[in-house]
């Protein structure tokens, strides 16, 4: 399968890529070459083989689900710099929020 110079410049443009036409000229062949072992692969015979996640054997390491005490609404607070009614207060971030006048 070969690619025209079109194919490329709609790959590039789907991959975010700004090619010149030199590196549409550079890129075609390397492309070219890589959907020319994509369909090799694709004659091979796979009926006797397992689909896998991954190409190594590896097991996951979970630890224990367990339930432990949490801190309470003091200690959580303990280190805070700065708090109010029990929760903390931390500077705006989308700017200032005016405040209500009695």
């Amino acid at each position: 399968m070969s690619l025209s110079a079109a194919e490329v410049r709609k790959l590039a443009l789907l991959a975010r890529l700004d090619l010149s036409d030199d590196e549409v000229a550079n890129v075609r062949p390397q492309l070219d070459s890589i959907l020319a072992f994509v369909e090799q692969l694709t004659e091979l015979d796979t009926t006797d083989v397992e689909p896998m996640t991954t190409a190594l054997d590896v097991d996951n390491r979970w630890r224990e689900d367990s339930q432990f005490d949490t801190l309470s609404n003091d200690e959580a607070l303990a280190n805070a710099p700065s708090q109010s009614d029990g929760c903390f207060l931390v500077p705006p971030v989308l700017g200032v929020v005016a405040s209500k006048k009695s």
